[in-house]
């Protein structure tokens, strides 16, 4: 590069550069910015402000409590347990009144077994056998009801036999009923009470409508009409879920119970409803051998020689899981933003800039005047312009301990609230 290049290089670091603004009276041109800047408003008004509400602050932190009763009473007359009344203590499990509770709907029964020595169930690979050889003594038949005594158990005429076992006796019965042991259970009823509460603006509801006449979730069931009787028929919650109820009842499933949650508390508490939603969770469509939902309980007595005996009872049946979610929005940053009297104040404090050296003098100056965030809050008209109150130093600081934080609002500015 020669000398002049040099030069010019040099002085060209002294030039000013600034931006010229051209009008263009062009109606096309014009039309098409108006355009763009109305779409891009609309935008703005339309889709984040109106539909997705982006001036509000939300909770997803639900809480949720939720119990849960089943009432309704069955008859059955069977050989096994002859005539027998059927309520709530005989068909539901847990007791409790839990989210997940299991109502029995069919059933296999097997009455007074007892300790014994018994042959161990043809369908066990691992109980077959061929001579005693076959039968190891104390070895527990993998799969099967007990442990081998040593003797292989052969009918007449047949090389292959089942191990004697030493088990509960007679062993269970592997016929199941062709239709639901408990058909009654498609008129009980659940009653299902759900509180709920979003801790960032203290707002609770429940699901239960506040009456002083107790009769009437005595006589009310859940429809389309009633939202706030949380009295559900059981056969109406299987087919909301799309399912038939003699198919589930026989060989059982899981029911889904989803209670939705999403309330604009920008509106009245009376506004915020929950929604229901009804499902289907386990694979309905399935036809393998472990299809249906099934377990095993017994009831246990003793004779008058005082020898213990059972009744073992393999109960099909519907599980019900009760599902709460959901969340809560109120109008809130954009208050202490724009429309308080001290909203410069409150921005300056939400929004920090990054300031130079030069001045940090004049912020220490401010801080050694001892106006911080919490005196300047509480001095002279309050912030939304209420009567000055005095606060023990450790109510001026939010539940983190630090002060000017961008969570103040929720105490700020008091929410709606359930009556």
């Amino acid at each position: 590069m020669g000398q002049a290049g040099c030069k010019g290089l040099c002085l060209s670091l002294f030039d000013y550069k600034t931006e010229k603004y051209v009008i263009a009276k062009n109606k096309k041109v014009g039309l098409l910015y108006r355009l763009l800047q109305a779409s891009i408003l609309a935008y703005l008004v339309v889709w984040v402000f109106l539909i997705k509400k982006g001036y509000q602050d939300v909770d997803t932190s639900l809480q949720s409590a939720v119990i849960t009763k089943v009432k309704g009473v069955a008859f059955t007359n069977t050989s096994d347990l002859g005539q027998r009344i059927w309520d709530v203590a005989d068909y539901v499990i847990p007791a409790q009144g839990e989210n997940v509770f299991f109502v029995v709907t069919n059933l296999i029964v097997t009455p007074n077994q007892r300790q014994n020595v018994c042959a161990e169930n043809e369908g066990i690979p691992d109980g077959a056998c061929s001579r005693d050889s076959d039968c190891h003594p104390g070895e527990a038949v993998t799969a099967g009801n007990g442990v081998k005594t040593g003797r292989c158990l052969q009918r007449e005429n047949l090389t292959r036999g089942t191990c004697e076992i030493f088990a509960w006796c007679p062993l269970e019965t592997s016929s199941r009923p062709e239709e639901p042991f408990l058909k009654e259970a498609e008129d009980f009823t659940i009653f299902i009470k759900n509180h709920i509460r979003f801790p960032k603006f203290n707002f609770s509801k429940s699901n239960v409508m506040d009456v002083k006449d107790r009769s009437f979730l005595k006589s009310c069931h859940f429809g389309p009409k009633n939202h706030y009787c949380p009295i559900f028929r059981l056969g109406s919650v299987i087919r909301w879920a799309g399912s038939d109820f003699q198919d589930i009842a026989l060989e059982g499933g899981v029911i889904g119970i989803n209670i939705e949650w999403n309330c604009d508390l920008d509106k009245a508490a009376s506004e915020c409803h929950p929604h229901y939603s009804f499902s289907r969770l386990d694979n309905k469509l399935s036809k393998s051998v472990s299809s249906g939902y099934n377990f095993r309980f017994a009831r246990y007595y003793r004779d008058a020689a005082g020898v213990e005996f059972r009744t073992l009872m393999k109960a099909y049946g519907i599980r019900f899981d009760v599902m709460v979610n959901g969340k809560g929005a109120f109008f809130c940053d954009l208050v202490l933003i724009y429309l308080i009297k001290k909203r410069e104040f409150y921005r300056d404090k939400k929004y920090e800039e990054v300031r130079g050296l030069e001045d940090r003098s004049q912020e220490a100056e401010d801080e050694a005047s001892g106006l911080g965030l919490s005196e300047q809050l509480t001095s002279g008209p309050g912030l939304l312009g209420m009567p000055e109150q005095q606060e023990p130093p450790e109510a001026k600081r939010g539940s983190s301990g630090q002060k000017g934080n961008g969570s103040v609002c929720p105490q700020l500015l008091e929410p709606h609230r359930s009556t």
